[in-house]
């Protein structure tokens, strides 16, 4: 048996770089700010951050704020995003079920004051005699909010790299930005989480840009393809899960199309990096080494199709205690990994664990 690897999460940021790549979700990006905090806890500082989304909004609270205010910020910007309603509700109930669901249909009827509102004509535009419109909702208020929670000077000074992923909506590229060369404004993360055709697209530098969720919704190529001049370690948080129970209901069958219409680019990025890393072990055994730790979040048994937004107390909750749990339990994975001598090693938590973290709740985390 190979001896334990010595270095798990003791080097992670201080002998090795640690890139951190966020994906989008909506809703669902409280699962990210958890996943962050035992990081922050343990004094693990990310050298760059690479995020689309809502993981691109997560990614510029934590950078663009110093240490001991980010967690306070990523809580505020949840705190202010859910529904405050009474009440709060545990896991694996028909009762939750409901409880989300109405939740859903509320911020879709009313918007969410820091994040959304109803814009005009918007879906009144698809009536005959109603002027032209290219989304349903205004997302302004995502700008105020970002304003006050953001310090810009600081995320654009480059102590945390900053990456953030777009897609150009005439052409269909990628279009990345990137504070070690671009000076990142409240527009770029706008663009980023304007998922279409629920937010309109925004122009910046005469391209019209939206959120790239459809066609990479956890920009993990990112990071690789930058030459490696040394062994890096990248944890990947992802929102949505390939891996899920059978569906037994339209609406849980209409929540694994999404699924796999967010997911399945994360699958095929991996699959190229495998071949790419087997070529490179062949050509150059002995070069810089990858450490790839993968987390995906696993909804919780009372969750649908809506559930990029549903904001209910419980939701948001839950997910930031699933989010914590797993990447104390992926910390605790690369803690104890063997030491490989192939130049990609892929750590993931086994579906089933995502499963149980998720149906726990926040409850089993206070």
């Amino acid at each position: 048996m190979n001896p334990p690897s010595k270095s798990g999460r003791a080097r992670l940021g201080k002998e090795q770089p640690l890139v951190l790549v966020l994906g989008g979700g909506n809703a669902l990006g409280s699962y990210l700010a958890g996943a962050y905090e035992p990081l922050l806890r343990q004094a693990i500082e990310p050298q760059w951050i690479v995020g689309g989304s809502i993981g691109a909004v997560m990614g510029a609270i934590i950078a663009g704020n110093a240490p001991e205010d980010r967690l306070e910020r990523l809580r505020a910007f949840w705190d202010e995003a859910m529904i405050h309603s009474p009440g709060r509700l545990g896991r694996g109930t028909r009762i939750r079920h409901t409880y989300n669901e109405l939740h859903t249909i509320t911020a879709l009827l009313f918007g969410r004051p820091g994040l959304f509102g109803h814009r005009f004509p918007g879906m009144l535009s698809m009536l005959p005699w109603m002027p032209d419109d290219v989304a349903l909702y205004d997302h302004a208020p995502l700008r105020r909010t970002l304003e006050r929670l953001i310090d810009f000077d600081r995320l654009n000074r480059g102590a945390i790299r900053l990456a953030v992923v777009c897609v150009d909506l005439e052409s269909g590229d990628e279009v990345l930005f990137d504070t070690t060369r671009d000076t990142l404004t409240p527009e770029h993360f706008l663009a980023s989480a304007a998922i279409t055709p629920i937010f309109p697209p925004v122009e910046i530098g005469g391209r019209l840009l939206c959120d790239p969720g459809y066609a990479n919704n956890l920009p993990l190529d990112v990071p690789f393809a930058e030459p490696m001049g040394q062994d890096f370690t990248c944890i990947a948080v992802e929102l949505f899960n390939l891996q899920a129970s059978r569906p037994a209901s339209l609406d849980s069958t209409a929540e694994r199309a999404n699924d796999l219409i967010f997911a399945s680019s994360t699958r095929r990025t991996l699959r190229a990096l495998q071949r790419e890393y087997a070529l490179r072990d062949r050509w150059e055994p002995d070069g810089p080494k990858a450490t790839l730790l993968h987390m995906a979040y696993y909804a919780g048994s009372d969750e649908r199709a809506g559930k990029a937004f549903d904001y209910s107390p419980s939701s948001i909750r839950d997910r930031w205690a699933a989010g914590t749990r797993d990447m104390d339990m992926s910390l605790s994975l690369l803690d104890g990994a063997p030491k490989e001598r192939r130049r990609l090693r892929y750590l993931a938590l086994d579906p089933h664990q995502e499963a149980m973290s998720a149906q726990l709740g926040a409850a089993a985390g206070a």
